[in-house]
Parts: C-alpha cells; sequence; structure tokens
C-alpha cells in the first residue's frame, strides 16, 4: 500500500441510447445512457482504479467539472492513508470546506464524489486480488465501519450497532458465501416495459425473458391511464399471474395524484409503485405507503436520493417498504454501506436500481454484501438487470436463470472498454464527432 495515486483521467461517455427507445420513461422520455467515467492511475502499470457515475446526457459535463475540482484531493495520496482512514478521506471529499456549499452531500459534487470512490475501492479489492463483494465481506466489523460517515444518522444508527451487526452475522459468512456462489442473487428486469417499445417488441421480449427463466418484471408508467393499462395488460397476458411485477412512475406525480392513479391499477397485482413523486419527499412517500398498503402495493425509491440523510428520513417515516439504493448517486460505495445496515435494522428489504451505464456491473456487488454480510436473506430480494450496453465493460454483468452470478474476477467490474471509450467520448469520440 506503499503505492500512490500518480494521475487521475475523467471523460464524458455517452451512448445514444435514445434512438431505441432504451431506458424511456414517463418522466425522462429520450436519454442517452452516458457516465463520468474516472481512471485512477499509480506507478504501477498494471494497476488502475476504474470509477464512473450514471448520467442520461446533458449535464454529464457538470458532473466531469465537478470531478476535476476533486482531483486535487485525491492525486499525489498514499494508499494506504487512504484505505487506512477510509471513512475521514471520504468525508475529506464529500465535506471540503469551500466545495461543499454547493451541494451539500448531493448534486452533481456528491456524483463526481461517487466516481471518485467507487475507483478507489476498485483499486483496493484488485490490491487485494478479490471481487468487491469479498473484499467488503472479509473486512473486520470494525474495519468496514470506519470507513463511514455516520454524521447526521447516529439517532437512527450508531457506530457501534453497526460493528454489532456485523459481528454477528460473521459466524454465518462461510455458509452465505457457498449459497451464494452456488444460486447467484435474484434478480428482476425492466427490459420489458420501457414505455419507447410497441406492443410486438414488448410481447417479444417478455417472451424472451420467461424462456430465459425470469419471474419478476417492472414496468413503467406514468405517461397516461389508458397507456398503462394498456402496457400492463400486454405483460400479464404474457408473463401470466405467478411472475412478480412492479410499476415505476419515475417521480411523476404529485402526493395525492399517485394515490388516485395507483387505485386504478391495483388490478394488476402489483409488488410496488417506484418513486411514485420527488425521490427527496420522505413524508410524501409515507402519505402514498400508507395510503396504498390496504391494496396490497409497497413503494420503493431510492434510485435518486442523493444521501444516507434522505434514506435515513424514508426510514423512519416508514416511506417505502422497498428500499432502492444507488450505486452512483451517493457518495460511493462508503455511503450505500450506511444506508444497508440502517435498512437491516429497520426491517426493510435492500432493492437496488441498476440497469444504465455499469450500475448492474456495480450494485450486484453491494447486494451480495449484503447477503453475506449483513441481512443473511435473499427473501424479498432482488436486484434489477438490464443486460443492454454491457457488451461495452470488460467484466460485464452476468445473470442466468434470473440471477446474478456472483463475479470472481478482482475489482469492482466497471471498466469500460477503451474503444467504446473512443468510440463514445463526447463530443470529440469517433461517433460524435460524426455527428456534429
Amino acid at each position: 500500500m506503499d503505492l500512490s495515486i500518480i494521475s487521475l483521467t475523467v471523460q464524458d461517455i455517452r451512448f445514444p441510447t435514445s434512438l431505441s427507445g432504451d431506458g424511456s420513461d414517463a418522466m425522462h422520455t429520450d436519454p442517452d445512457y452516458s457516465c463520468a467515467y474516472v481512471i485512477l492511475k499509480t506507478a504501477r502499470n498494471d494497476l488502475e482504479g476504474h470509477g464512473l457515475t450514471f448520467t442520461i446526457g446533458k449535464g454529464t459535463n457538470v458532473v466531469v467539472t465537478a470531478v476535476r475540482e476533486l482531483e486535487h484531493l485525491v492525486v499525489g495520496k498514499r494508499l494506504g492513508d487512504i484505505y487506512s482512514n477510509f471513512g475521514e478521506f471520504w468525508k475529506s471529499l464529500a465535506c471540503h470546506s469551500q466545495i461543499r456549499w454547493i451541494g451539500p452531500e448531493c448534486g452533481a459534487l456528491h456524483m463526481g464524489t461517487g466516481a471518485l470512490v467507487n475507483a478507489l475501492w476498485d483499486l483496493w479489492a484488485k490490491i487485494e486480488g478479490k471481487p468487491l463483494w469479498k473484499l467488503l465481506s472479509d473486512l473486520e466489523p470494525e474495519q468496514l465501519v470506519s470507513c463511514i460517515d455516520f454524521r447526521y444518522i447516529t439517532d437512527v444508527l450508531t457506530k457501534e450497532e453497526a460493528i454489532n451487526i456485523l459481528k454477528k452475522n460473521k459466524q454465518y459468512k462461510q455458509q452465505r458465501e457457498a449459497e451464494l456462489l452456488e444460486k447467484g442473487f435474484p434478480a428482476y428486469t425492466t427490459a420489458v416495459g420501457w414505455v419507447g417499445y410497441d406492443e410486438q417488441k414488448r410481447r417479444e421480449l417478455c417472451r424472451q425473458y420467461l424462456n430465459d427463466g425470469y419471474t419478476r418484471f417492472k414496468a413503467k408508467v406514468g405517461t397516461s391511464i389508458e397507456e398503462d393499462r394498456k402496457r400492463l395488460t400486454i405483460i400479464r397476458e404474457e408473463i401470466g399471474w405467478d411472475s412478480i411485477l412492479m410499476v415505476d412512475a419515475n417521480q411523476k406525480w404529485d402526493v395525492n395524484e399517485a394515490i388516485e392513479w395507483m387505485k386504478q391499477l391495483t388490478d394488476f397485482k402489483l409488488l410496488w409503485i417506484e418513486e411514485p413523486t420527488h425521490p427527496h419527499d420522505a413524508l410524501g412517500h409515507a402519505t402514498i405507503s400508507k395510503a396504498l398498503a390496504p391494496y396490497g402495493i409497497g413503494v420503493a425509491t431510492g434510485e435518486q436520493c442523493p444521501n444516507r440523510i434522505i434514506f435515513k428520513q424514508l426510514f423512519q417515516s416508514k416511506g417505502f417498504q422497498f428500499c432502492q439504493i444507488d450505486s452512483c448517486r451517493v457518495g460511493g460505495v462508503n455511503e450505500n454501506l450506511a444506508t444497508i445496515l440502517m435498512a437491516h435494522k429497520f426491517g426493510i428489504p435492500v432493492c437496488p436500481h441498476a440497469g444504465g451505464v455499469g450500475l448492474c456491473e456495480y450494485v450486484q456487488h453491494l447486494s451480495m454484501w449484503d447477503f453475506v454480510a449483513v441481512s443473511g436473506s435473499m427473501e424479498n430480494r432482488m436486484t434489477e438487470y438490464v443486460h443492454h450496453l454491457n457488451e461495452h465493460f470488460e467484466n460485464a454483468a452476468s445473470a442466468k436463470a434470473g440471477r446474478y452470478l456472483a463475479p470472481k474476477q478482482p475489482g469492482y467490474c466497471c471498466h469500460l472498454k477503451e474503444e467504446s471509450r473512443k468510440v463514445y467520448e463526447f463530443p470529440n469520440g469517433t461517433y460524435w464527432s460524426q455527428k456534429q
């Protein structure tokens, strides 16, 4: 760990997914799946840390600028100093006395922090020769908990409580790892549910994923009641009534509107409504949760929660029944560890959001650590899996028969191929330069 970080590069990578309707929903009708992509170099040519933050096109350049504003806090630092006190180092990025003002701990700055922090974890896992989920699982409870910033959440979770949770689960780790490697981790797919797909494509995708062994599906809603009912009818006709179906409004509605809208969809046997209203409105989510409980519909949210504090409020207010961490929007792995531990204390299953660019590659590790070291359960837990764009990754996430396969290669699995970066870097990559 005597190595230091000698340089940082950050790129604006954009894929033109808006052309095919991939990723389209009621709020984001034409996303170009993108990322701010970070590479941390060391003096060893064979040792780099790769990290990213997912975006959907315009605005990626803002996150890239945020990363550059933080560069001076990273380059030149010894890895041993970072990893021996990762919690304090994380705080130096997230809470710089001047830069913090344009957050705090949220927005483009925090997303840039997440890209840097994820690259540091990728580097650490490669040094240890382990996939990230295994590195996290093997850390001693005290060492893992030292990576977390507990400020603003000690009223619901203290450092001592977190250590005790991990210590109690330590005896089961070997057994759970064996189960994970044998069975994989439950996955659900949104690939059948984008609003931009026509009926024929939707039916074909439903049949394809059923044949692949999927039993958990999610569809986008919020365009209109008529369109939503048509979309859900097609999906139910194809997947049947034994498969699990969820819906996602991507923050489209006001609180009362969400309740009334969802009451008109109760006959589709829905497990949850995801992001029914503004992602920071913990009390609004609580109102929706209470209103939909008699219909057996839970609330899921989290992919656009900016930090552990909003998650804390959702737990406290009973604003959701399914916690959906995002591997990039918060300040990287460290802050996600805090959220997962809070979820365990409150008895809320963690069902991460993924898809996008690199999110499946990332979040599988967090779900697997949750199972091995924290919750010990796969019941009522599943992680989103969407396979598009995985051809651009050196070690893409892999799923079989509706379950993620546990990664075995060292690192955090988010290494975009060099050729893909050359083609899709914005605005000078070969694809985008031809469009000008």
